[in-house]
Parts: structure tokens; C-alpha cells; sequence
């Protein structure tokens, strides 16, 4: 069974059926590590698909911690309500745990990652993987030698239409030659302002900043606003770039680019507390082909249908591609194709009252979630395994500091490194706040 017909099976496939389709299976017991917003959305979509028993959950911030555990309970099987636990490695000290989430902010995402692999879970870890690319490498070789299946939630990969536009259009051959894929984001937040001042008294405000740098909090940085300062993740790029430049690559199996450039910065609102770049454009150069991301938070964008998304320019045809649709429109005479997300929800009715539910993404997290259980059944890789995660959010990474620097970076693979170029080498870790150590991928 090839990838496209196991979605279409699981297309067919009742939460139930699935279930029943397990019998027998003691059921994983299940840990996470940030229940907020898309660690709940991941999480209950596992519920949905798979008989499984969440035994304990993590987060630095008491009240939502104790909000979700509720939740919880109410949509588990077993109504019981999960341990909690307030410091990730208290958690993972009880080493009885077969799947782990990790869906805090990005700067979090290797230690938690890399500690719960050692203590014995396969781990789904939310996107990008990493705030740095040495965490990146660390993680991968963590996952290799601890011998665990790592998921990344890089779901466009098991988004139904956009299979069917990779096997039907893209494989069969429909765009001819690509030479350009515009990848973008023309929407979102940057330029915040908000005023400093004290953090949630639910909040470990410590512990979340963790190897991040300490700086004052600020009004909506917890639990989503962190993501408009790059001391916590990589900008637009590594949020919402790395989602689209991964579909593309799964789109056409392209791995590293010959050479990264970008240009940009913060154009239209300088002088705010968001440091990320308001407008930025990547160019992932693969020699005979290029990628070329760029957002911006201003104007208007070409095509309203198509606000985040990638566009596959053929010498025979036209594919745009989004988590809402695709269509695809050949260059000469030919059938033009349109296809819309499946919802599912009738199947999962559920999904229409849980609160901030991305309903457009919710049946790409649960056949993303299903692939995940097929792998670590066979103890295979996942569609989107670790090394996809990593390439992908390192070419990001990558976009960044060839913004900084000012120049063209030609990526050494082999090495892991860029090169020559010491400048960009040493921006290839961050400085870790103490007592948090950085991890090393040959001591992991």
C-alpha cells in the first residue's frame, strides 16, 4: 500500500474502526510536554485515532496545565486524569512512557526532545525543530542512537489533497520541468509593541525562558506572543517558511540546497520590542531549480485564495498549493484540477466545539498521527522522521543567518557546516543561559 492509498483508507476510516482495528494492542501510555495550543490540538487528535492512555502532562504554567489535564480526562477513554508535572524531567525520571509530545516554544524543543528519547519514548515534536541548527544535529543523532521513532509535525506531508497534488499531479509528471517554487507567507503578526510587565502568577516565568535568553516579559508573550521575538525561535521563516519549504521538498524529494541567500529585515515597523524580520526573501538555490521564499505582515498579497502557501511553476503547468486547497492549471490544453481540504467533521463532530482547533488542519494531525503509529509499529521512519525535520528547519536557519551576515552561504552537507565561511559557523549554535548546557551530537 503506497502513501496515497493508506490516507484514502483512512479517509474511510471511522475513529472507531481505527480503534478496533487495534484491539487487542495495550494501549501506549502517552506523555506531553506543553499542552498549550497546538500541543492540545496534536494531542487530542492521537486520542481520536488510537486507544491510547494519556498518563502524564508537563507545563511551567500551573493553570494551564490543570486546564488541560481536565480536558483531558473528559476526552479520554479511560476519563482518568493525567499526572502533572511542572518540570519535563521529573516527568521522564519515570521512564514509563512509550510516546512523548513536546510542543513547547522552539527554544525548548532539543533538550525536551533529546530527554525524552533517552529515557526510552518515540517522540513527536512539534515544527521547527530547533532554535539552532547544533540542537538540530544533536537531536537527530540522539533519535539514531537511542533508536526511537521521531515524528516532527510537519503534517503537510499527511494532508489529504496535498498527497493526492503531490502522487497525481507533481509524480505523474502534469508540471513537466520545474524550475521555480515560490514558497510564501503574506499575513501574520510582527511589529508588536506591548509594555513590560509581570508574568502570569501561574507562570514558572524562570523555567519557561530556560537556555533562552532572560529578558523582560512582556504582555502576550505567553502562550503565544513569544513566536515575534527571534530569542525564542527563527522568526516567520522557521514558523510558518519551514512548512511550506518542507511540502516542497517532499513535493519533488529535493534534500539540501547548493547555496542560501536572503534579504529583508524589519522595513515597515522599526523600532518595536517583535525583532523579527516584517519582510524577508530566501532564495534555497538547487542549481537547475529555485525555491524562493518571502513574506511580508504589509500589502496586499497576488492571490487572495493563496495567503500561505507555494506555487510549482512548470514548463507544462501551474501548482499552487495551500493547507485549503490546490489547483493546478495547465499550460496548454489539459484539464485544470481544484480540490479542497477535507474537514471530516462529521466523522470527528468533536472538532466543532474545541476551542482555537485549526478545523482546516485537524485531519492532516490525525493520518500525520497515524503514520506516526505505523512507524513506531514497524519501527520504520516516519514521513516527516527527524532528518526531514532537521533538513528542513536548518535551510531556515540557514535563511537567517545569511540575512545577518549579508551574504551567500554554500552549505557543506557532509561536514554539517558552512563553507568557509567562520562568521556563519560560529551563529550555527547559540549561547545557552546558564545552568542549561547545550547539547553535542556526539554526547547525546
Amino acid at each position: 500500500m503506497n502513501r496515497r492509498q493508506f490516507i484514502g483508507a483512512g479517509l474511510g476510516m471511522s475513529a472507531a474502526a481505527f480503534a478496533q482495528d487495534l484491539a487487542g494492542q495495550k494501549p501506549k501510555r502517552v506523555g506531553i510536554i506543553g499542552p498549550g495550543w497546538y500541543g492540545k490540538c496534536d494531542l487530542l487528535r492521537l486520542v481520536q485515532v488510537s486507544p491510547i492512555e494519556v498518563v502524564s502532562m508537563c507545563d511551567v504554567d500551573k493553570q494551564m496545565l490543570t486546564q488541560a489535564a481536565d480536558l483531558v480526562a473528559t476526552r479520554q477513554a479511560s476519563k482518568k486524569t493525567p499526572r502533572t508535572f511542572t518540570d519535563y524531567r521529573e516527568m521522564l525520571k519515570e521512564k514509563d512512557l512509550d510516546i512523548c509530545l513536546v510542543a513547547t516554544p522552539d527554544h525548548w524543543h532539543a533538550l525536551a526532545t533529546i530527554a525524552a528519547v533517552q529515557s526510552g519514548a518515540d517522540v513527536w515534536v512539534q515544527k521547527p525543530i530547533s532554535v539552532d541548527v547544533v540542537e538540530g544535529q544533536a537531536m537527530l543523532a540522539a533519535a539514531r542512537q537511542h533508536g526511537r521513532v521521531v515524528q516532527v509535525g510537519l503534517q503537510r506531508r499527511s494532508t489529504p489533497h496535498l498527497v493526492e497534488a503531490r502522487d497525481a499531479i507533481v509524480k505523474e509528471g502534469k508540471l513537466g520541468k520545474v524550475g521555480l517554487v515560490e514558497i510564501y507567507s503574506y499575513s501574520g503578526g510582527g511589529g508588536q509593541d506591548p509594555p513590560e510587565v509581570d508574568p502570569p502568577a501561574s507562570l514558572d516565568y524562570e523555567m519557561w525562558t530556560g537556555p533562552a535568553p532572560m529578558r523582560p516579559y512582556l504582555r502576550g508573550q505567553h502562550p503565544m506572543g513569544w513566536r515575534a521575538y527571534m530569542e525564542y525561535g527563527n522568526g516567520t521563516l522557521g514558523d510558518m517558511g519551514v512548512h511550506m519549504f518542507d511540502m516542497t521538498r517532499w513535493f519533488l524529494d529535493l534534500g539540501w540546497p547548493k547555496r542560501i541567500s536572503s534579504s529583508g529585515g524589519i522595513l515597515i515597523h522599526p523600532g518595536r520590542k517583535s525583532n523579527i524580520p516584517d519582510t524577508q526573501t530566501v532564495v534555497f538555490d538547487y542549481g537547475d531549480m529555485q525555491v524562493v521564499w518571502q513574506h511580508r505582515y504589509w500589502g496586499l498579497p497576488p492571490d487572495p485564495k493563496y495567503t500561505w502557501g507555494a506555487t510549482l511553476y512548470g514548463d507544462k503547468g501551474t501548482l499552487k498549493a495551500s493547507v485549503y486547497s490546490y489547483d493546478f492549471t495547465p499550460t496548454g490544453q489539459g484539464q485544470a484540477v481544484h480540490k479542497d481540504v477535507t474537514y471530516e467533521l462529521d466523522k470527528y463532530p468533536e472538532d466543532n466545539t474545541e476551542p482555537r482547533l485549526e478545523k482546516q488542519c485537524a485531519p492532516a494531525i490525525r493520518y500525520h498521527m497515524k503514520d506516526f503509529l505505523a512507524a513506531i509499529a514497524s519501527r520504520g521512519k516516519p514521513v516527516a522522521d527527524i532528518e526531514q525535520g532537521y533538513i528542513s528547519t536548518a535551510c531556515c536557519i540557514l535563511g537567517n543567518i545569511a540575512l545577518k551576515v549579508g551574504r551567500t552561504l554554500t552549505w557543506d552537507a557532509a561536514r554539517g557546516q558552512v563553507a568557509q565561511d567562520d562568521e556563519a559557523n560560529r551563529l550555527l549554535r547559540r549561547p545557552y543561559r546558564q545552568p542549561w548546557l547545550h547539547p553535542e551530537p556526539d554526547r547525546v
